[in-house]
């Protein structure tokens, strides 16, 4: 009889009053570790059924915590709103819920076909994008009002999640243009490919606004708990996503704007390169000290929590930037910076799944 009380009881602990928008990190790390496997520029064994598998598990899991927090809303509405409106700590991870659906929806179209098919991987991309760049919008805009209209904030007390709503836009923005060939000639893709860009200004300039605010906090006050110290990798998430962008936004060029000329295209794809390797610096330098930072918590005994998974999607977006930077500069140092980080993201991804589910069977994590 205590064998089979045993699973019940652990199914009792998952209280999905406590189910927040941050569980949304396992989706977007989970999409882009099969993503940047697709993309990686090296042709390895399994490559491809790996980027598959990955791919539809990230869906498996967007599905399965849509249908979480739609229990969520509806039962613990209250718990939801005071999340929102009275937990500032807690509510910037309304930042996760649109790239979670943008990251997926991308796999849809460039690893998805075979699982999905073509029609109904664009389909679905489409539909996630369109739906995923809504939201970002609005909580790129949301939650800065909040926190300077409701939530009681100091400036002393920063810390890299602060950045998670104003990179949205930059991800729908880098993703958007996979969907430029699809769309019909004219003004149709010009739209798009201005969208885009403006969304990639809008979120540059509120990060590059938020960062000082960021390093400050960190050198006042330092983080206040040891289970934030993985949140340093956040950091990296608008440096790998705004360099891959700006090579969408180079090899967009042509299919946007075939007026332009070639002359167009080219400064296009240089202004890409030189703005990608001086972003590209800095970001493993950031990841240098984020790494550092990270191995020594783990030598205090960081205890495992939810904050591990920004080990990956950040990591993922240099794997996507370096990517872009060998596909057009042709460089092989670039090619084996990809690969190399691509090693570190499925690592610290392998290591955050199974944490995670070992902690979702022993009752931990709700």
């Amino acid at each position: 009889m205590a064998t089979l009380t045993a699973p019940r009881a652990r199914l009792r602990t998952l209280d999905l009053a406590r189910l927040g928008p941050n569980w949304y990190a396992v989706v977007m790390g989970t999409a882009i570790t099969g993503n940047a496997a697709a993309a990686l520029p090296v042709d390895l064994p399994g490559r491809a059924v790996l980027a598959e598998a990955v791919w539809t598990l990230s869906l498996v899991l967007l599905a399965v915590l849509l249908a979480a927090r739609a229990v969520h809303l509806t039962r613990h509405r209250g718990q939801a709103r005071r999340t929102l409106l009275e937990d500032p700590a807690a509510a910037v991870f309304y930042g996760c819920p649109p790239m979670a659906l943008l990251a997926v929806g991308y796999g849809a179209l460039t690893v998805g076909g075979p699982v999905l098919g073509e029609r109904a991987g664009l389909a679905l991309d489409l539909l996630l994008w369109t739906v995923g760049t809504g939201y970002a919008l609005a909580v790129a805009a949301g939650l800065p009002y909040l926190m300077v209209t409701r939530h009681r904030l100091s400036v002393l007390e920063a810390n890299p999640t602060w950045l998670l709503p104003v990179v949205a836009p930059m991800v729908s923005a880098a993703l958007g243009p996979a969907l430029l060939p699809h769309l019909p000639e004219g003004t149709a893709r010009q739209a798009l490919l201005y969208g885009c860009v403006a969304m990639f200004g809008a979120s540059l300039l509120a990060t590059l606004a938020l960062l000082p605010v960021v390093f400050g906090g960190l050198l006042h006050t330092r983080l206040p708990a040891l289970v934030l110290t993985p949140s340093l990798f956040l950091v990296l998430g608008p440096l790998g996503q705004s360099t891959t962008a700006v090579h969408q936004f180079a090899d967009a060029l042509p299919l946007a704007l075939p007026g332009a000329g070639p002359g167009a295209a080219a400064a296009a794809r240089g202004l890409a390169e030189v703005y990608g390797v001086a972003v590209m610096g800095f970001a493993l330098l950031w990841l240098a000290v984020a790494v550092a930072a990270n191995l020594r918590a783990l030598r205090a005994e960081m205890p495992f929590a939810m904050t591990w998974w920004a080990f990956t999607f950040p990591v993922g977006t240099l794997v996507t930037g370096a990517t872009a930077l060998a596909r057009h500069t042709g460089f092989a140092g670039f090619t084996a910076l990809a690969a190399a980080l691509y090693l570190l993201l499925f690592a610290a991804w392998s290591v955050a799944a199974v944490r995670t589910a070992a902690g979702l069977r022993a009752g931990r994590l709700l």
